[in-house]
């Protein structure tokens, strides 16, 4: 069982930055696969970033690639999402997501249903 908390979230103007952080309970935090997603009101819950149980393997989504950063520290138990030039069509609320997983094919990183583990989620607003 994996408990995940994710914070730093907030109301920010376009153009700035956040770094999101996901705290995760347990002593495999190590074995897990890590994402983040995130759903805007009335929308599905989309794909933005993961990353490896390693940190070896990184994938984004179009939208943010060469904004937004996902890293992790095992050590820590801890996966971050550094969001820079935020736009309001970042809006959301971020969730973090994970599996117990080594081996994962490329196109599974993204689908929401890979992720067994998730966080209460955080709220991002970007204003223009």
């Amino acid at each position: 069982q994996v408990q995940l908390v994710e914070s730093g979230g907030g109301l920010v103007q376009a153009g700035a930055s956040l770094r999101l952080s996901c705290a995760a309970s347990g002593r495999t935090f190590s074995s897990y696969v890590m994402g983040w997603f995130r759903q805007a009101p009335g929308k599905e819950r989309d794909f933005v970033a993961a990353i490896s149980w390693s940190g070896g393997s990184i994938y984004y989504a179009d939208s943010v690639q060469g904004r937004f950063t996902i890293s992790r520290d095992n050590a820590k138990n801890t996966v971050y999402l550094q969001m820079n030039r935020l736009k309001p069509e970042d809006t959301a609320v971020y969730y973090c997501a994970a599996q117990a997983l080594r081996v994962v094919a490329p196109e599974w990183y993204s689908k929401v249903s890979l992720y067994e583990y998730w966080g209460q989620g955080t709220q991002v607003t970007v204003s223009s």
